[in-house]
């Protein structure tokens, strides 16, 4: 668990609490090795979230297209082609629809 502290920069009861919580709804797997506490993601029980996630992936690359491109246009004006909004089209959520 010390590892994971040290890499999100947490306090180790917080990172303990959501490992148990994890633990708790079987995403992840504990073995205890010597005083340490080993975790493993358990990849069965996450792929159904992983395949939730990815119906909203389209949405979301064309958003971030979006704030890239508008970001793009306002750091060069001289190339300004238009206002500062890009319209929404409705083939924008058609795979959406959770």
């Amino acid at each position: 668990m010390g590892e994971i502290v040290d890499r999100l920069g947490m306090e180790q009861p917080s990172v303990s609490k959501h490992l148990r919580v994890l633990l708790e709804v079987g995403l992840v797997n504990v073995r205890r090795d010597g005083r340490r506490m080993l975790y493993r993601t358990n990849a069965e029980a996450i792929r159904p979230l992983h395949e939730w996630a990815e119906t909203f992936e389209r949405y979301w690359r064309h958003q971030l297209s979006r704030v890239k491109e508008r970001a793009e246009r306002k750091s060069n004006p001289s190339n300004d082609s238009g206002p500062d909004f890009i319209s929404r089209r409705k083939d924008d959520f058609d795979g959406n629809k959770n």
